[in-house]
């Protein structure tokens, strides 16, 4: 191995390797950064430009444009209050009120050193680990996705506010949701009224363009051009303020190092996501930190906590596709696609058959997140700039981007339709004080929960016994019953 990784090293030490891989990140974080431009769109635009690369240069530029996109989405997530991507949600529980505190640059710093240190965790992980990390993958099942998406349900209890009821019924507003469209089991279609565009389901960036993007401009219109004035918050507010001290680093280092191994545990496992393993981490924080009643207003933890797990989960993604050839997930699905264009079949035998090329790659992975840092350093205070418009321009900007994005994604203009009605919806909800992360959680989880219940219960002939007798699923259970144990104790002294 170590043969491998000095071969490696200097095959991928070029000059070309370092201009395409700072190419990709810096288209990236653009599209990871506006709402609507997806790291998926962005990598399926740019796919075509790489196949008269090298396999390496290649996969520098598109592995930038995949790591930069997830720590992209925190920008706007921290400084309008919209997720630039779904698994941003998490990062602006805490990003946007720290913000409005006056210490975006602080906030932004945090994403950006918690992003990198969990990208760097992950590509370390694959570098040294994959061959055995894969080999846990192959333990989870469909009766083990099943038990950890319900264990991620759980976490609607930590995000639903002041009101735990509320959270439940927005969590089920979500679930709901993940349910319209075809059966992928038996074919059926529900809840569609006869109408294609809602076949294939809600698309989660349509959903979540509305229920954050819209809705906050509604919100903010409804406030009016007076009251907006004074309420955008100063990046040229107090230096101090915006310093992060040796005592927060400390704080939040447990939990930065805890949610870089979920964020890895979560990304080995097929088809999950960076959406579940930073709420799963935000949700952790929060139970362990020693003033959760912060959380939601500006907590440094929850930030730090949210961002090194989404992009833990980027170098943990390419461990199943490598070692087994099972994308982890969409995005990743793409890279599946150029590693076969350059006749690099993924499997057991990749690494005896081209162990340079690929030692190369990781290591590339690496450097990615150290550049990644680099640029984020130099172009967080352009992109904080943002805070400086008046909100009764930025707002009209923000829903040209919105309806750009929605319609980008299919072509549609009955998506526009769909993320104004989600906009609305969402802006009824703020006022009758539901949070409206539960409904964004329940429609991430819901069609996995289902899917993988469902199939368990095909492989069990109908039996639950199946969820039982397998040593991977009885651990998450007990989790899950000692999840909702903490839960109903939290509720009982809450009521006290």
């Amino acid at each position: 191995m170590w043969d491998n990784i000095v071969q490696g090293f200097l095959e991928f030490f070029k000059l070309s390797s370092f201009l395409y891989m700072n190419l990709g990140l810096l288209a990236g974080v653009i599209f990871g950064c506006i709402p609507g431009l997806t790291v998926m769109l962005c990598l399926v635009l740019f796919l075509p430009f790489t196949y008269s690369l090298p396999p390496i240069d290649s996969f520098m530029f598109l592995l930038g444009i995949y790591c930069a996109g997830s720590y992209g989405g925190s920008i706007s997530a921290i400084l309008i209050n919209t997720p630039g991507t779904p698994h941003a949600a998490a990062t602006m529980l805490d990003g946007n009120p720290l913000a409005k505190q006056g210490k975006a640059q602080k906030a932004l710093t945090i994403a950006l050193e918690a992003s990198t240190f969990g990208g760097i965790f992950s590509a370390l992980v694959l570098l040294f680990l994959a061959p055995q990390v894969a080999k846990v993958a192959l333990h989870f099942g469909a009766p083990e996705i099943f038990i950890l998406c319900v264990f991620g349900l759980t976490i609607i209890a930590g995000v639903s506010g002041e009101s735990l009821s509320k959270g439940l019924i927005s969590g089920s507003i979500g679930l709901f949701l993940s349910i319209i469209g075809m059966d992928i089991i038996s074919g059926n279609f529900r809840f569609t009224f006869n109408n294609y565009n809602l076949y294939a389901g809600f698309d989660l960036v349509i959903v979540l363009i509305g229920l954050f993007a819209i809705s906050e401009a509604i919100i903010n219109s409804a406030k009016g051009i007076e009251n907006t004035k004074k309420d955008y918050f100063s990046l040229d507010a107090d230096k101090k303020a915006n310093k992060i001290t040796w005592k927060e680093y400390l704080e939040m280092l447990p939990h930065v190092i805890k949610s870089s191994i979920i964020g890895v545990i979560v990304g080995i496992i097929p088809g999950t996501g960076a959406s579940m393993a930073s709420f799963f981490s935000y949700d952790r924080a929060k139970k362990s930190a020693k003033h959760p009643e912060e959380f939601g207003k500006g907590s440094i933890e929850g930030i730090a906590a949210a961002e090194a797990a989404n992009n833990a989960v980027t170098g943990a993604t390419l461990i199943p596709l490598l070692t087994l050839g099972i994308p982890g997930d969409a995005a990743v699905a793409i890279l599946l696609g150029t590693l076969m264009a350059n006749g690099l079949t993924p499997g057991p035998n990749l690494f005896k058959e081209h162990g340079i090329t690929l030692y190369a790659i990781m290591i590339g992975l690496v450097f990615i997140n150290i550049f990644m840092y680099i640029q984020g350093k130099y172009l967080t205070r352009c992109f904080s700039k943002v805070t400086k418009i008046p909100k009764e321009i930025l707002v009209p900007i923000i829903i040209i981007f919105c309806f750009a994005g929605s319609y980008s994604i299919k072509n549609s203009v009955f998506d526009l339709y769909i993320s104004i009605v989600f906009g609305i919806l969402a802006y009824i909800l703020v006022k009758l004080r539901f949070s409206t992360i539960p409904i964004l959680l329940g429609l991430v989880l819901g069609s996995l929960t289902e899917s993988n219940l469902r199939r368990s219960l095909i492989i069990s002939q109908g039996s639950i016994s199946i969820f039982f007798t397998r040593p991977m699923s009885l651990i998450f259970l007990v989790l899950v019953l000692i999840a909702i144990l903490f839960i109903i104790k939290d509720g009982v002294v809450k009521r006290k």
